[in-house]
């Protein structure tokens, strides 16, 4: 071969090789195209990157931008740039999907969208064919058991006259929190629309409250502190402080343990629909499913099977303690939210 033939060869070869990384990168589907999503913030946000975001870039070339945020503040957001909304993929708990629902600013996803959406268990998708859901996350009764010798058993149990001074509860102000007063209400013959036994065990509890923590992490500092002994929180944020060293344990009421559940949401009008329902098919495999449980120890919605460490850990780990969870009718909740607000603030301060 001739030397300038030879040198066009291997030029050419050379250039071939350079290019390969490019032109792979230019066919990947997604390449280019960035979601925007809202954000829970810390390491739900950190743990949806890596089970979620990471994937999806690797295989797809799609970028996932997170932007943590209060989810009221995000609601009031998109509802207000309708026509050019702020991000592609709402997440939020339960009671905001009502709100997305009224404001008529969420697509449908169909199991043909989002073929994964087969394996949500029997009760999770609590809104026909909106939202995906991906995570369950629970109040439930806890108690230091260093302190509290004899355990609680109910939501109603913080009533007991061996608690005094001893009870942290939730603010009223953020419904996923609150609903404890659903389950005090309904252990004591109550309802969602007859409250007033929640009130009398929340009255007869008066003594034993030393705080309602505004906020999850005020309410993990009050525990951590040993500000109080026992009282109601979420069942993640409990296994967080076990990884702290505080003994507290997680009491799965007998009559049944209320839930809110985590969903993603396909915004109306965003540009890359087909990127959107490949972000919900990754989030419900079996890699973005477990990425929450293994990082906060919240809940699955789908057939995904449990490692071992994460089913001792987790509050419903079987489909019996899966029949405990009680269905809520979301849109009654929040339309009666400012009445119980009103009522436990008066009947604390009273």
């Amino acid at each position: 071969m001739k030397r300038r033939a030879f040198l066009r060869f291997a030029t050419t070869a050379a250039a071939g090789v350079l290019a390969a990384p490019y032109v792979q990168a230019q066919t990947k589907k997604f390449a280019n195209v960035t979601l925007r999503v809202n954000g829970f913030g810390g390491a739900f946000d950190e743990a949806l990157r890596k089970g979620v975001a990471g994937p999806l870039e690797e295989k797809y070339g799609l970028k996932v931008q997170f932007t943590a945020g209060a989810t009221q503040a995000d609601l009031v957001k998109l509802i207000a740039n309708k026509s050019s909304p702020p991000y592609d993929l709402f997440m939020c708990d339960s009671s905001y999907v009502v709100e997305l629902l009224k404001a008529d600013i969420v697509e449908e996803i169909k199991v043909s969208d989002v073929p994964n959406i087969k394996r949500i268990l029997p009760g999770f998708r609590e809104f026909g064919d909106y939202g995906v859901p991906f995570n369950v996350s629970s109040v439930v009764p806890v108690f230091n058991s260093k302190y509290i010798k004899r355990p609680l058993t109910s939501y109603s149990d913080i009533a007991r006259s061996d608690l005094t001074g001893r009870v942290i509860l939730p603010a009223p102000d953020q419904i996923a929190s609150s609903l404890y007063l659903l389950g005090m209400a309904e252990e004591n013959g109550g309802s969602i629309s007859e409250m007033e036994p929640a009130m009398k065990i929340l009255s007869a509890a008066k003594p034993n409250i030393v705080a309602l923590a505004q906020t999850n992490v005020a309410e993990l500092q009050m525990f951590q502190s040993e500000e109080g002994y026992a009282g109601i929180f979420w069942d993640g944020r409990a296994h967080e402080l076990r990884t702290k060293g505080i003994p507290i344990v997680t009491v799965f009421p007998s009559q049944g343990v209320y839930s809110t559940i985590s969903y993603i949401n396909v915004v109306k009008g965003m540009k890359y629909p087909e990127a959107a329902y490949a972000f919900a098919d990754q989030l419900l495999s079996d890699q973005g499913m477990l990425a929450i449980p293994e990082a906060l120890r919240y809940g699955v919605t789908t057939d995904v099977k449990l490692p071992e460490d994460l089913r001792r850990d987790l509050l419903f780990n079987s489909p019996e303690r899966n029949a405990l969870r009680k269905q809520i009718d979301w849109q009654q909740l929040w339309a009666n939210r400012s009445g119980w607000i009103e009522r436990v603030n008066k009947t604390i301060r009273n």
